[in-house]
């Protein structure tokens, strides 16, 4: 029996709640990420992995728009711990991928201001510029040639 997916369960909420509310109990949620142990961290991402494909994608871009604004004010060193996890249970799992809306998801990053753009660029392209070569190939075979042209791959 598996355990329910809190984390899941709370993205969901989240999704639906007004900007004025939703960016700041993102912010502190994803402040105690930083605090937590890897295989806590692990947890998180495999849930919000499972759960972000089954929020309306209205609401999605609104929490998947307002996240990618919260990583651009953190620290690099965070962003790039965040980003990294991301980017491992992905190539462990390339299955959880595809269930996004992976064009949708391009559109959100490019209606970032351009500074923000960047700023995610360059913490990616420092990720996957550091992965081992199987996993660097893994990673970039997942990701929408037009996304890998904006991120600059």
């Amino acid at each position: 029996m598996s355990e329910p997916n809190y984390a899941g369960n709370i993205i969901i909420i989240l999704a639906n709640m007004p900007d004025f509310l939703r960016k700041p109990i993102l912010k502190k949620r994803m402040m105690e990420f930083f605090s937590m142990s890897e295989p806590e961290k692990l947890e998180i991402i495999n849930n919000a992995l499972d759960a972000g494909p089954t929020i309306p994608f209205p609401n999605f871009s609104k929490l998947f728009k307002t996240w990618l604004e919260v990583l651009c004010s953190i620290s690099e060193e965070n962003r790039q711990i965040m980003f990294s996890n991301y980017i491992k249970q992905i190539i462990n799992s390339p299955e959880k991928i595809i269930a996004f809306n992976l064009d949708g998801i391009l559109e959100i990053f490019l209606s970032l201001e351009s500074s923000n753009q960047e700023i995610i660029s360059l913490s990616i392209q420092n990720i996957v510029k550091n992965l081992d070569d199987d996993s660097k190939k893994k990673f970039l075979l997942l990701v929408p040639e037009n996304a890998r042209r904006f991120i600059g791959f």
